[in-house]
């Protein structure tokens, strides 16, 4: 029985950290913060569509090839056991990964853009003395220059992820999407991990919501944002004020088109 693929995807502080750490819980999961799958499949897919050697790929050997970029970065995982592979660039390749793994659903974390802005800056208040390569690693930027860095719509760490992810929500391959919001997450993670279970087929699993553990701190610690892939022990809500000015966090209140039926064409389920 060969191993099964899904992503993991969505917008960045909303999530996906925690997801990975009460999934890997289970010992048939696999998952982990952001691999280099999405970009070694970028670099693989260039090379064969163009330059000198383009002539000699048809699409059966270009998928051949990409499918071997998954299974050779996961080859120490057992057949029969689930891949969770996380990148927010999936859900920008909804039609590439429907052509590999028709079976996979890609799994994004949502969360309204203010809080996401808000959780960056309370990072970067946490590391006083750190430059962030989010901005490049340049100082004396003011927040709003740093929410409009992170809204670019081509470039923006959130900005690229919100453009994708309504790409794929509004696209024709919407119906693989799995959508979950932070705040359910983070309420109830038992009735959110049932659900998940029950759209991916698979068999119940008792987590422990009590101990959760992860942490990137060699990672963190390059990208200048210590602590910025460290899960709390026990999943909880943090109800909180924001931190920055209300002008720019009502700039995106109300955002949250995962939240409007009428506007899920696609039946998007959304957990």
């Amino acid at each position: 029985m060969a191993k099964q693929f899904h992503l993991i995807s969505g917008l960045p502080r909303s999530g996906s950290t925690l997801l990975c750490a009460l999934l890997r819980q289970n010992p048939r999961f696999h998952a982990a913060m952001t691999s280099p799958v999405a970009s070694l499949c970028g670099a693989m897919h260039a090379k064969t569509c163009g330059g000198e050697f383009g002539v000699f790929f048809d699409d059966a050997k270009r998928a051949e090839l990409l499918r071997g970029i998954f299974g050779s970065y996961y080859s120490q995982v057992p057949d029969g056991d689930v891949v969770f592979d996380t990148n927010r660039s999936w859900t920008g390749r909804m039609a590439l990964l429907g052509a590999l793994y028709p079976e996979s659903r890609v799994i994004c974390c949502v969360r309204e853009p203010g809080w996401i802005i808000d959780s960056i800056e309370r990072m970067l208040q946490k590391n006083p003395l750190q430059l962030s390569r989010m901005f490049r690693f340049q100082p004396g930027t003011s927040v709003y220059a740093r929410a409009d860095m992170l809204m670019n719509p081509e470039s923006g760490l959130i900005g690229l992820a919100w453009s994708t992810l309504r790409e794929a929500w509004f696209g024709p391959h919407g119906q693989r999407l799995i959508v979950v919001p932070y705040d359910g997450l983070a309420k109830q993670p038992r009735r959110t991990l049932e659900r998940l279970y029950t759209e991916l087929g698979e068999t119940p699993f008792a987590h422990d919501f009590d101990h959760v553990s992860y942490d990137e701190p060699d990672y963190d610690a390059h990208i200048g944002m210590p602590g910025l892939h460290k899960v709390r022990e026990q999943v909880a809500f943090e109800d909180r004020r924001p931190c920055i000015p209300p002008d720019l966090f009502a700039k995106y209140s109300g955002s949250s088109f995962w939240m409007k039926p009428e506007l899920n064409a696609r039946g998007v389920s959304v957990i």
